[in-house]
């Protein structure tokens, strides 16, 4: 698991000072130390503004689905006010991650419970009328899937937090089932199902 941004695109912007190399390092160091679970950072801009006794840092996050994030701290010392603007950047990523997992919480009345597969040897497909033989079943691999009532949004921000290779679910303007999943090109598609 990837645990630092790599190449993240942060621009940094000093107003009534001039930026040193060591504020810069530090401000990206901080950045690309944010944990990448949950939402995926794709461009970071950071305003530093120094008024009189007063150091003031903003941080903004544009994140994946379209999540903007944004801190902003004053205090006496810069490197101080960076580092509190962090922690609170990180408590509204973990913030986000948490609605998302709330959100995407399956219900037990909701969940659908399947038979297991099972596949018959050949032999006993061969030869129908011989009632000696027995079918021999052997369970392929068991999984349960939870259906849920959401958006083609929503299924498609959870195929990209999931390593499932596609989301069935019911469709919360149509009514009907969905499967969403990810073509070979990178690009999503959805099948609609029809009773």
């Amino acid at each position: 698991m990837q645990t630092a941004n790599v190449n993240l695109p942060i621009t940094i912007t000093v107003r009534h000072e001039q930026v040193t190399d060591s504020l810069h390092d530090y401000v990206t160091r901080k950045i690309e130390g944010l944990h990448l679970d949950y939402p995926r950072i794709i461009e970071a801009k950071t305003i530093l503004d120094v008024q009189k006794n007063r150091h003031i840092a903003e941080i903004i996050l544009f994140c994946a689905n379209h999540i903007t994030i944004e801190a902003h701290t004053e205090g006496a010392d810069m490197y101080a006010a960076i580092d509190e603007t962090i922690e609170k950047i990180a408590r509204r990523m973990r913030k986000h991650k948490t609605r998302l997992l709330k959100k995407h919480r399956p219900h037990r009345n909701e969940s659908i419970r399947h038979l297991d597969e099972r596949f018959f040897s050949e032999a006993v497909l061969d030869h129908p009328e011989n009632s000696d033989i027995d079918p021999e079943p052997y369970i392929v691999y068991p999984d349960n899937y939870t259906i849920r009532t959401m958006y083609k949004e929503d299924a498609i921000m959870q195929l990209e937090l999931t390593e499932r290779p596609f989301v069935l679910y019911k469709n919360a303007r149509r009514g009907g089932l969905t499967i969403v999943y990810r073509r070979k090109d990178g690009e999503f598609s959805a099948i609609d199902i029809k009773d």
